[in-house]
């Protein structure tokens, strides 16, 4: 890089728009303490909460951290304004009113991923630490999901949090019941995920209790933060609850004509998050296309319908470094939503062996595999590659399924096969396995079962891919090489930030620490960027933002509530 002189700053400023030119040129500095080099304008851009002052000093640049700057004042007076930078903190990213409305400091939120892997520690660490996040309730039994309900009732009480939702078209009866014990325990948020359509129990669920305050303004008890990849999904989530399940649910008594009036002015979920290329369930959705896509189609139906409340748009799905964090503000993110690097931190439900795996991944060591929970519907979600033959074995079932009728319909030679490497047991064995799990989970499974042989021989292949994530989860050892470990990019992505950090080491990573540590350096980058469109030019070290300890990042004012 050139060395900085203030000829060089101003033949930069003179390529900016007017507006840019004034501000970097049109002011004077004085009363403060001047520092040159790049090392001080690194150091001022990364003290957040202070600003940063960038003046001609004769023939050199200088960094200020405290003085005075005016504008159109006479230079004589003071030095030539190169460039300011104001603080930032992080409670000031994104949208306020998300974290207002939500009873949070921070607009950050560590999603719900399935089978308590975000687990009670996940919630409860972020929640004390000003922070939103969801148990991953998908995929648990109904009972397993009460007693984490119970446990953070009772250990956080009002303080934010959610539970996870997951459309489950393959059991709707599940979904169902799912909802009835989210109503019976008075939770007050979930994030919807996987959602192809509305259904009747997310309707349900958001429409309870609908009801007008003493001012007339629609209070709507439960909310929902839906995650989405598709447009048409996000267009039914930002619009009102559907006709047909309003009528159902008056038809039913659970909610009256006026409640069904008053649901027709809100939307099923004020807050959408765009799931970009994440790890599980996923399009591969590129952030930079679909984040403003989304933002659009919000602006679009807040004009539509005109709610009180605003729509808003938080963005998901490679989020893991500072930068990664700091474009998804830069385009108009409400708030940022974690997902893969949580599940490598300490508090997550998942085994030691799980997280080392993890955290040696890198960015070729992920696929594509067929999802337990709409395997007949061809639905994927993105996993771990490298360490286990899962996405390999699961595709294989999944050409299977296509290609014969029932489970005798298969060749010998290719059944035994099965039996040897992938299930380690008879057919037969596997399905009184799956048969009794079905008698208590979801008994109609049972009953179709008995008419359709295809679908028997489904439920036996979901049996392989839904026990590959509790193997993962409980880290049995014999069964390693079948771990369904839910991953994206964004995994390495981190364990390349870390490299050579005290959050290399996997003790130390916790899921506060590491969402401290985005949300400062997304800090560090805006003032970056805002230094560089006044035509300053900034050292490459200015974005070099290595993870700090929680006494550093304390000292610039980021943590606690």
């Amino acid at each position: 890089m050139k060395p900085l002189t203030p000829s060089s700053v101003q033949d930069a400023a003179r390529t900016q728009t007017p507006s840019t030119h004034s501000v970097a040129m049109g002011g004077a500095w004085r009363g403060g303490t001047l520092q040159h080099g790049d090392e001080a304008l690194v150091a001022a851009l990364q003290a957040i909460e202070g600003p940063c002052y960038v003046v001609a000093d004769k023939d050199a640049i200088a960094v200020a951290q405290d003085g005075e700057a005016t504008w159109g004042a006479n230079t004589e007076s003071g030095h030539a304004l190169l460039g300011v930078v104001a603080p930032c903190q992080p409670q000031q990213l994104g949208d306020p009113t998300f974290c207002s409305d939500h009873g949070i400091r921070y607009p950050y939120v560590s999603g719900a991923m399935a089978n308590g892997i975000a687990s009670v520690e996940v919630v409860e660490a972020m929640s004390n630490a000003g922070l939103l996040g969801f148990f991953g309730a998908a995929g648990l039994p109904v009972p397993v999901v009460a007693a984490a309900i119970d446990r953070l009732q009772a250990a956080l009480g009002d303080r934010p949090h959610g539970f996870n939702l997951i459309h489950s078209p393959n059991e709707p009866d599940l979904e169902a019941a799912v909802v009835r014990l989210y109503l019976d325990r008075n939770v007050r948020l979930v994030e919807a995920s996987a959602y192809l359509d509305l259904t009747l129990p997310v309707v349900r669920y958001r429409v309870a209790g609908i009801h007008e305050d003493a001012d007339g303004r629609i209070v709507t008890p439960n909310r929902i933060v839906a995650k989405v990849s598709r447009i048409e999904v996000a267009t039914r989530f930002f619009a009102p609850p559907p006709e047909k399940f309003l009528a159902t649910l008056v038809a039913e008594g659970a909610i009256s004509p006026e409640q069904a009036k008053l649901a027709r002015r809100i939307p099923m979920a004020q807050d959408l998050t765009a799931e970009a290329d994440s790890g599980g369930h996923t399009d591969n959705r590129p952030a930079l296309a679909l984040l403003p896509t989304l933002i659009a189609l919000r602006d679009r139906m807040q004009a539509e319908y005109g709610y009180a409340l605003p729509l808003r748009v938080g963005a998901a799905g490679g989020i893991a470094t500072p930068a990664s964090t700091a474009a998804a503000f830069a385009m108009g993110a409400a708030y940022v939503l974690t997902g893969s690097v949580n599940q490598g931190c300490v508090e997550a439900g998942t085994s030691p062996q799980v997280r080392q795996m993890l955290a040696d991944a890198e960015q070729a060591d992920i696929a594509m595999a067929p999802a337990a929970d709409m395997f007949e519907m061809g639905v994927e979600v993105q996993v771990l590659k490298r360490g286990t033959m899962f996405a390999m074995r699961g595709h294989k079932l999944y050409e299977l399924y296509r290609k014969y009728d029932s489970i005798d319909a298969i060749p010998d030679a290719e059944r035994a096969q099965l039996e040897k490497t992938i299930f380690r047991a008879p057919l037969a064995e596997i399905w009184q396995q799956t048969h009794a799990f079905f008698a208590e989970r979801d008994p109609a499974q049972n009953e179709r079962a008995a008419r359709d042989p295809k679908h028997q021989m489904a439920l036996v292949f979901r049996w392989y891919l839904g026990q590959a994530s509790h193997w993962a989860n409980r880290g049995e050892a014999a069964r390693q090489i079948d771990y369904q470990i839910w991953c994206g990019p964004a995994m390495a992505a981190f364990n390349e930030w870390v490299r050579g950090s005290a959050l290399e080491q996997l003790e130390n990573r916790t899921v506060v620490h590491v969402a401290h540590n985005l949300l400062y350096g997304a800090c560090v980058y805006a003032r970056a960027q805002q230094l560089r469109t006044q035509g300053v030019p900034v050292p490459n070290a200015a974005l070099c933002v290595v993870p700090r300890s929680a006494a550093e990042l304390s000292a610039h004012g980021v943590g606690g509530r």
